[in-house]
């Protein structure tokens, strides 16, 4: 009973350290949730309870459910494989414990602290698609603008989407899930940042009707063409998809038009696409042109009837698109690529028509927003 005891004692002291590593103030459901644990621990017979029962073990950076979720929809990924998600290397991506995050090397042996999963290079390891933006920003003279006013992960994103919360959600894209939003900043009585202003002739004409997203990110990330085959055969991700950079899509999500992006995956001859919301972090503090979206080419290709080539391969090389791409899938013509014997990109023979998905409760833009995009401005 005293180990029991103990446990529980150690599980409240680790949630008061996550809790504090994102710098809020502890929240009425984090505290009972960790009372939650102990009253548990307390009545059970499993003196390793308070760790086979923890939240962290319901998040999505354990689980990794999200892509789990999306992989074995209907019309996920999975249908093109034929494999179980537990059978492919994705689900070796996950954090398995406090350590990953919180212990560090020192002279006198490995320590938590908080402050090494406050510092932004523990995050970026993993989440390399951000890494790659960020360095492709850098490159370009652009970045982010929370990254250049010294903004870090855990300036926005909170000890309950890091940790989880007691349950299991299918995706971050759970309406709700996600805490970090614009307005945290940029609305209220005293915004902590530039406020938002209602009266802006851009603000009023969208209304409702745009996320902040849809505008002020400058281009999203892709990793285009996955070629899963490879994948499997050497367990490396890096030169197994091409990284692009240059375009954005327009998607609906949660009611708004919102930043989404276009994921294409290789497996034999097979080909897999999937439309959905996606926030990049590369933020412009004045948002994008009216004609970057409204009759921009992608836009005057879709009205007549003709497919935006995403991609093209012209005399041996890739040329990805630039722009600003509306959501209709059966108006995108996506690019299938193998490797020839040398590791070189090449289009993919005898490729069979792709599987469609529209994945994390992105929805294709209406016959009615297609229309809007079509009144002219300026």
């Amino acid at each position: 009973m005293k180990r029991l005891i103990l446990c529980a004692i150690l599980l409240c002291v680790m949630l008061s350290l996550w809790i504090l590593a994102c710098g809020n103030p502890a929240a009425d459901d984090e505290l009972s949730a960790a009372e939650a644990v102990a009253a548990n621990v307390a009545g059970t017979v499993d003196e390793f309870a308070c760790l086979t029962d923890s939240f962290f073990q319901n998040s999505l950076h354990f689980t990794t459910q999200g892509m789990r979720y999306w992989y074995d929809a209907e019309d996920g990924f999975g249908a093109i494989t034929g494999m179980k998600y537990d059978e492919i290397g994705c689900k070796n991506c996950h954090v398995k414990n406090c350590d990953a995050c919180h212990a560090e090397e020192t002279d006198d042996g490995p320590i938590f602290t908080v402050a090494k999963a406050q510092d932004m290079n523990t995050c970026l390891p993993c989440h390399s698609r951000e890494k790659a933006s960020m360095d492709i920003d850098g490159m370009a003279g652009k970045p982010d603008v929370h990254f250049a006013a010294g903004a870090e992960c855990v300036t926005c994103h909170t000890a309950e989407e890091v940790h989880g919360n007691g349950t299991l959600p299918n995706s971050m894209r759970d309406i709700g899930y996600l805490q970090a939003g614009c307005e945290n900043c940029h609305a209220g009585d005293e915004p902590s940042g530039p406020a938002y202003d209602e009266s802006a002739n851009h603000h009023v004409i969208h209304g409702e009707k745009l996320d902040c997203s849809a505008c002020h990110v400058s281009n999203t990330m892709a990793c285009y063409n996955c070629h899963f085959s490879e994948f499997m055969k050497t367990g490396e991700k890096k030169g197994n998809f091409v990284p692009n950079k240059s375009w954005m899509t327009l998607i609906n999500y949660d009611g708004k038009v919102t930043s989404g992006t276009i994921m294409t995956l290789v497996f034999e001859n097979k080909t897999f696409v999937t439309y959905g919301p996606y926030y990049t972090h590369s933020i412009m503090k004045e948002g994008h042109d009216c004609g970057d979206c409204h009759m921009n080419e992608a836009v005057k290709l879709m009205m007549d009837g003709q497919k935006v080539p995403v991609v093209k391969f012209e005399d041996g090389e890739l040329k990805f698109w630039d722009g600003i791409i509306p959501t209709v899938a059966e108006l995108i013509e996506n690019l299938y690529l193998d490797k020839d014997e040398n590791g070189n990109w090449i289009p993919l023979e005898n490729a069979v028509k792709e599987l469609v998905q529209f994945s994390c409760y992105g929805e294709p833009l209406t016959d009615e927003q297609m229309q809007k995009l079509q009144m002219p401005v300026g």
